[in-house]
């Protein structure tokens, strides 16, 4: 896979936007571990940013009655049942009180809470938009509607899109959706009003259990890696971190997560890349193509007088 670094400059999307004495990038850490699933999030969200109360119907799939990220859910929390991993029966877990760091309290994600039921556990996740580093949605938007803020994050200025849905196809999460009957792309904003201001994004504000932490990004990796070292050191050897690594193929995402299985149990991508990456390349192909046919026109041109 190609460096996005070297196609792309610097890991620096503030300043390479533009941005002189661009504050701290901040985001999100989503740790899944100690999320109760109780949608505090999608309300919090829907209530600051005005998002229409649609996609709240029960879907059949568990406790998910908001299915996936859409242009009415720019947050979604993913209820996943499953079978108990081996070696993670009721007895380890009731030894493991201070997993979520309060007192008595049972890990979310590996209890089913059923009595007498130990055979499956619940994984649940708040989904969101990822701010990626390099932001194909932004290198295919044709109006500018996509814009990087000075805290690295991205948003879409709705009064500006043309709803032409290029940044929807482009995004390697699929997190960008168009509003029925508006035709227009909405997502996460990560509160950009409330970031200005100093304030934390609405969602991790109503968060009862700290799983979605706000803060400047390069700390809130260090805080993850910690955490997954803590859970590590407790049993808990599927513990994982998704989209913090710089080195992959967006740039590291500034909203990134704690997972306790594999990305595509929670329908994320195994390897996301951004879909823009061979542009570069392209147009430089498209280039001396272009240069070769206008030599060729010349030089048949030239022939012909003479």
């Amino acid at each position: 896979m190609p460096d996005p670094n070297s196609l792309y400059g610097p890991l620096d999307p503030a300043s390479d936007a533009g941005y002189v004495d661009a504050p701290q990038r901040m985001g999100f850490f989503t740790d899944t571990s100690v999320c109760i699933g109780c949608k505090a999030c999608e309300v919090a969200c829907k209530e600051w940013n005005d998002v229409p109360g649609s996609g709240l119907d029960l879907l059949g799939m568990s406790y998910d009655n908001t299915g996936a990220l859409t242009a009415n859910s720019w947050r979604h929390v993913a209820f996943v049942e499953q079978p108990r991993p081996a070696g993670h029966g009721s007895a380890a877990v009731a030894a493991q009180p201070e997993f979520l760091g309060m007192p008595g309290a049972r890990p979310p994600g590996r209890d089913s809470g059923v009595e007498g039921r130990s055979d499956f556990r619940w994984l649940m996740m708040s989904d969101v938009c990822k701010h990626c580093t390099h932001a194909a949605c932004l290198d295919v938007c044709p109006t500018g509607s996509l814009f990087r803020t000075e805290f690295g994050t991205v948003v879409v200025q709705e009064d500006i899109c043309n709803g032409c849905g290029y940044c929807i196809s482009a995004c390697p999460y699929g997190v960008i959706d168009q509003r029925r009957g508006d035709g227009r792309a909405w997502k996460c904003t990560l509160c950009y009003d409330r970031l200005g201001a100093g304030m934390t994004p609405a969602c991790a504000q109503a968060c009862p259990t700290e799983s979605i932490q706000y803060g400047p990004l390069e700390e809130l990796r260090e805080r993850a890696a910690a955490r997954v070292a803590t859970l590590h050191g407790r049993g808990v050897p599927e513990a994982r971190l998704y989209g913090h690594d710089p080195d992959d193929g967006v740039g590291g995402d500034g909203a990134f997560f704690l997972l306790l299985d594999e990305p595509e149990v929670y329908g994320l991508p195994p390897d996301p890349v951004v879909t823009t990456r061979d542009l570069p390349a392209m147009w430089k192909r498209a280039g001396i193509a272009a240069l070769a046919m206008a030599a060729a026109t010349v030089a048949a041109f030239v022939g012909r007088s003479s």
